[in-house]
């Protein structure tokens, strides 16, 4: 091949080189980061090692991330801190649990921690029945539980109430129910007895070594026993370091704008260019 044909290599500078064809081929040259990869990210990237193992620091942060994942998963939920909140809020609210009785047989046990206590489930249904208006029908309901991290809930389940629910004042709300030793499918009774339309479960999320105090929202349509995870929309990783209270919320009002619109959620309910629809979201 002559040199006249040769195709060129990018150049070390970066700059577009040009193919025998004439045109402008771009460089392969990567952008340099003006931090290192850790000053973005949360997550356990470029790790300080000496020869082939870790620092012992970084062994020792690793040990204390599994400690604090641990500690999330094993707490419980501060419900007097809760109710009080939402008490200053003027917000109505009703304490119930699931049919787990202590945190060990919830962990053990998944289906109890989504079942309703007999007691529970009585309470839900007198209110129902006795503490309504005769024709009132509830939009929604949210449901607050905490899950496998009661921290998250703790910390961020007030905050993203006092976000979300100040687009909500043309919404029939449902008394906001606080469950302990609860899974998601729980809020699929506690929505059917009370007639909602929509249920909205607020619950901590399985600790991560970087994040044990992940807060998970899941919007159901039309929730009822026998509900499955295909029927839900899931917003994730709700915190200051992960999606800050306000983005939450708008895609938030999004899932429930168009759930209520198309009577569904789930697989079918999509937030295809979110972004460009909702405020205040990133692109």
């Amino acid at each position: 091949m002559s040199k006249r044909n040769k195709i060129q290599k990018p150049s070390s500078s970066g700059t577009a080189v040009r193919t025998r064809q004439g045109a402008a081929a771009p460089t392969t040259v990567p952008t340099t980061l003006s931090q290192p990869l850790n000053a973005y990210t949360p997550a356990r990237v470029q790790l300080e090692r000496t020869g082939h193992s870790l620092a012992t620091a970084e062994n020792l942060q690793l040990q204390l991330a599994n400690a604090q994942a641990r500690d999330a998963v094993h707490a419980t939920l501060d419900v007097l801190a809760l109710i009080h909140g939402l008490q200053q809020r003027k917000l109505p609210n009703l304490v119930v649990t699931s049919a787990a009785p202590n945190r060990a047989e919830y962990l053990r046990n998944p289906a109890l921690g989504r079942t309703l206590s007999s007691y529970s489930e009585a309470a839900l249904k007198a209110m129902a029945t006795e503490n309504v208006e005769p024709g009132i029908v509830y939009d929604l309901v949210f449901v607050i539980a905490d899950g496998l991290s009661a921290l998250a809930v703790d910390r961020h389940a007030l905050p993203l109430l006092d976000v979300a629910l100040g687009s909500l004042d043309a919404w029939s709300i449902a008394p906001i129910c606080v469950v302990e030793q609860a899974r998601v499918a729980i809020a699929d009774p506690i929505g059917e007895i009370l007639g909602a339309k929509i249920s909205v479960m607020l619950i901590g999320e399985r600790p991560g070594l970087s994040s044990p105090d992940s807060l998970g929202v899941y919007i159901t349509w039309d929730p009822r026993a026998g509900c499955s995870d295909a029927d839900r929309n899931c917003i994730s990783n709700i915190r200051p370091e992960g999606l800050p209270y306000e983005e939450a919320a708008a895609l938030l009002h999004f899932y429930l704008n168009e759930s209520r619109r198309l009577q569904q959620t789930g697989t079918l309910l999509k937030p295809s260019a979110v972004s460009h629809r909702l405020p205040g979201m990133r692109r």
